[in-house]
């Protein structure tokens, strides 16, 4: 029976019935059963274990991470070492054509980099 994820336990079981159901055939009963089930997982779970979003400078270092991309390579891309160091350490805000560069250059998508984020203190 179906009912709705209200503790940890009714989450846990939810879990293992989409275990079960998993690579059930879209349109079938119990495709149908696993698209609802994890609809109702992803619900709970957005409520109960919130993920922050996170700051630009963080999505930037990530990429870089990711990229093998260092912040040499990030001042080339803005114009000047310094700058990118200002913006690493949240001396500096960015601007939105330092928004545009990173997007159109390295993919990060802009979305992720105009959310307000504090910089340090002077």
């Amino acid at each position: 029976m179906l009912k709705p994820i209200r503790s940890e336990e009714d989450h846990a079981a939810a879990l293992a019935a989409i275990d079960r159901l998993w690579g059930a055939a879209p349109g079938t009963e119990e495709g149908d059963m696993l698209d609802i089930l994890v609809d109702l997982v992803e619900h709970y779970e957005d409520r109960h274990f919130p993920i922050p979003e996170a700051e630009p400078v963080e999505i930037i270092r990530a990429h870089m991470t990711q990229t093998g991309r260092t912040q040499a390579d990030l001042g080339r891309l803005l114009g000047s070492a310094p700058r990118a160091s200002e913006i690493m350490n949240r001396r500096r805000a960015l601007t939105v054509d330092m928004i545009h560069k990173l997007h159109t250059a390295w993919g990060i998508p802009s979305e992720c980099l105009i959310r307000p984020y504090h910089l340090a203190a002077a």
